[in-house]
């Protein structure tokens, strides 16, 4: 079943990734032109764009899971397609915050950072990002080796977790939007260690036998 509908998921699965990824920003542009972002416009902007940037790297994370089953190797440059889409969105949210919130005062920024901590845990979330973005590249991948490259790219459950909690202590009242973010990491979190025992006991259980 699945061998008869991977060519077409193959054609069509990175147009409709660009137009996940693209289409929200042009609603976002529409938006400001048209006054419709509401009576906080720069609040409205860091939300939605935090928010896909969470978004998208939940979907990354969830490409591997979704290679296992399908054993569509391909599925590895969707992945990293994703994974650049949610630093590019975050790195959106970022420059937000200090161009159009902080007006890019080092200090105020200094400030805040250290003062307030859903603002220190959103900058290491994204500080965290960066290697991951910079060495996404096949030829990254040959330069570390695949060992040290695994290890590294570990680093994007920390960069979810920091932005879960970025997410959770910078909202008021209202958190079922960020447990709902939370949940979806930690499903995907426990997939993937659930994966890892299983190999780990058939590779026990081959050595034993």
């Amino acid at each position: 079943m699945l061998s008869r509908v991977e060519p077409r998921v193959r054609r069509w699965l990175h147009r409709v990734l660009w137009l996940v990824v693209t289409v929200p920003v042009l609603g976002l542009a529409a938006e400001g032109l048209t006054g419709g972002l509401g009576a906080n416009p720069i609040e409205k902007l860091e939300i939605e764009t935090g928010e896909w940037a969470l978004r998208l790297l939940a979907a990354c994370l969830a490409i591997s899971p979704l290679m296992k089953i399908t054993r569509w190797g391909w599925l590895v440059a969707e992945r990293r397609f994703l994974g650049l889409a949610a630093f590019f969105w975050a790195l959106g949210h970022l420059s937000i915050y200090l161009g159009l919130d902080m007006l890019f005062d080092v200090r105020d920024i200094v400030e805040d950072v250290l003062k307030h901590l859903y603002i220190t845990a959103g900058m290491l979330a994204f500080l965290l990002m960066v290697p991951l973005a910079i060495t996404s590249t096949k030829g990254w991948i040959k330069r570390l080796g695949g060992r040290k490259w695994n290890a590294l790219h570990r680093l994007v459950y920390v960069a979810a977790i920091a932005g879960c909690v970025h997410f959770l202590w910078g909202v008021k009242k209202d958190i079922e939007e960020p447990i709902l973010y939370s949940s979806v990491f930690v499903v995907l979190f426990a997939v993937r260690l659930w994966w890892r025992r299983g190999a780990t006991g058939r590779r026990a259980t081959a050595r034993t036998a």
